[in-house]
């Protein structure tokens, strides 16, 4: 789910997807060379220091552009690096509530789908205790495997030990079933840890087993082991703005029309963008049934043709159909994929209204939701006022990131206009105020009912959904994984969650009628797989795939 509250667009690539499937090497770690290693002894040092540096003869080969714009090496010692690489969340401080309240074995989250093989609720101490466990699966009991976890009381920093007397490239061919998402939690969990040694060991070994045309795992884990080496390398901001460039820098970066058939794949072989504007739709003729002149601001408006389907519906009212306003808030990954502003969608628009006779006007509010002040919406008297945040206010700041807190400010601002109904879509993810471990563990559960949910739609080698999940995916995924602070706009929360935001900035629950959940359900069973499933509870509607919960919908009155 691709919106952002900052300039999107395409991602800046090697020549990678023009190389046939079966040449594609995504990852090639042995570019990096392990050039000091001092590990702290019993008496008392002051940690670990492993320097990065590429060897020069060597190419070094990325599914993303990862290399940071000047890459010497990373000093482990260096106080950016122990900052950057720190498993304790930088936002603890700032925020109420324990780390174990934003966990996903909260009550807010019942779910647990055996497609996905949820391991959220595993508590992530528990892993470096096992990373022996996992080792003697590989290599077996009489591998004369060392005990894998060390302490250093000096320096606070758990050192867990390579394999005795192994050669990690020959890992794979020891025990070429090596279970993919155990090391992918094996990895993230040396880096928490501090670990950097263990870390490029497990880089090299899954970097062997990851594929972008291969099994939903296989290709989540190209892009969690991306976002993984970008976070030791400090170059996930610069894969997330590289992704985000307002016009391509190469010729390997998607075109507008080649983003925009990106986005459309995407809209078309999952239901999660669908799902939330029948949701919207159905909300907001439901409740304006009888008003004469309703204004709609859609803080995501895209191309614009959500609306579409709404105007035409509005043209079959009874009496005559009624003055629609749309007031469109954009971002330049829209501008990018539509090729130009949002005279594109006003032109669209008001095509449709002329076709179907009906009164039409828009305004434009060409600025990122965290801009948007009152006096940019164009709010008139006497006009019913539906609101909509289809996917975007999770990319908004709260306060655990800025004393701006523009998440609440939006939304009190909104609650000011006094609105008839808001509609808000989000997915059901926990990844706001995690650490990262935990959050990693998250992001690997949820990506992976995800990435299962698109293989049911298009083959493993298919270039379009390979180049589809590239763009307008696994940004996301890299942002979750390898940013921290201000830098980090993936932040997403549970319903429960945005119910205690809601109710605290003054909006109540509106329950979503049976005629919302129909229309949805129809949608659904029309268009795609039996495996996704829709639940009304607590006047919200959930979108599953099997069990696992991806978004939810739920609408809201002053």
């Amino acid at each position: 789910m691709q919106t952002s509250q900052e300039h999107h667009s395409s991602s800046s690539l090697h020549g990678l997807y023009h190389q046939p499937l079966q040449e594609i090497d995504p990852y090639c770690v042995q570019h990096f060379q392990i050039i000091e290693n001092n590990v702290c002894p019993d008496t008392g040092s002051q940690g670990t220091t492993v320097s990065f540096q590429p060897y020069p003869e060597q190419p070094q080969f990325f599914t993303l552009d990862s290399s940071p714009a000047t890459v010497g090496y990373i000093d482990y010692n260096s106080p950016s690096a122990t900052s950057f690489l720190s498993n304790r969340s930088p936002f603890s401080p700032q925020v109420s509530q324990s780390c174990l309240s934003d966990q996903h074995h909260s009550p807010d989250n019942t779910y647990g789908s055996p497609a996905s093989g949820s391991s959220v609720a595993d508590n992530g101490n528990e892993f470096k205790h096992k990373l022996r466990e996992i080792e003697i699966s590989l290599l077996g009991s009489e591998s004369g495997i060392v005990d894998s976890c060390h302490y250093c009381p000096n320096s606070g920093i758990h050192k867990a030990t390579s394999v005795s007397g192994c050669n990690w490239n020959q890992l794979v061919q020891v025990n070429p079933s090596l279970d993919l998402r155990k090391g992918l939690i094996y990895c993230a969990d040396a880096i928490s840890r501090e670990d950097l040694t263990a870390a490029v060991d497990w880089m090299e070994l899954l970097g062997k087993q990851v594929s972008v045309s291969g099994e939903p795992i296989q290709r989540l884990g190209a892009y969690m082991l991306e976002g993984l080496r970008a976070r030791l390398e400090r170059s996930g901001s610069s894969i997330y703005k590289a992704l985000k460039c307002v016009e391509p820098t190469s010729s390997v970066e998607p075109t507008s029309s080649e983003l925009k058939s990106y986005m459309t794949i995407l809209y078309q072989i999952c239901p999660y963008w669908q799902f939330a504007y029948k949701s919207s739709n159905a909300v907001i003729e439901e409740v304006m049934a009888n008003e004469p002149v309703i204004h709609i601001i859609d803080f995501q408006i895209a191309q614009g043709t959500q609306w579409e389907h709404l105007i035409h519906s509005l043209a079959r009212r009874p009496g005559g159909p009624p003055v629609v306003r749309i007031t469109g808030v954009d971002d330049s990954q829209s501008f990018h994929a539509r090729g130009g502003g949002l005279h594109i969608v006003e032109q669209r628009l008001t095509k449709c209204a002329e076709s179907c006779r009906v009164p039409f006007q828009f305004h434009n509010a060409a600025m990122s939701g965290c801009e948007v002040e009152r006096q940019n919406l164009s709010v008139q008297p006497g006009e019913a006022l539906a609101v909509i945040f289809p996917y975007v206010l999770h990319h908004m700041p709260d306060e655990s990131v800025s004393t701006h807190n523009h998440r609440d400010r939006l939304l009190r601002l909104v609650k000011s206009l006094s609105p008839k109904v808001v509609t808000i879509v989000e997915q059901e993810s926990n990844t706001n105020t995690s650490p990262f471990f935990t959050r990693f563990l998250e992001t690997l559960d949820y990506y992976t009912a995800m990435f299962e949910s698109i293989d049911v739609a298009r083959p493993r080698n298919d270039k379009q959904r390979i180049s589809a999940e590239q763009h307008c995916v696994a940004r996301d995924i890299v942002n979750m994984i390898a940013c921290e602070n201000a830098e980090r706009v993936e932040r997403h929360e549970l319903l429960g969650k945005w119910i205690r935001r809601l109710s605290m900035a003054g909006f109540t629950l509106y329950p979503l009628s049976n005629s919302v959940t129909n229309t949805v359900n129809d949608l659904l069973k029309q268009q795609f797989h039996v495996n996704y499933r829709l639940e009304r509870r607590d006047g919200a509607l959930y979108l599953s795939w099997l069990d696992r919960k991806m978004a939810t919908s739920s609408a809201w009155r002053c």
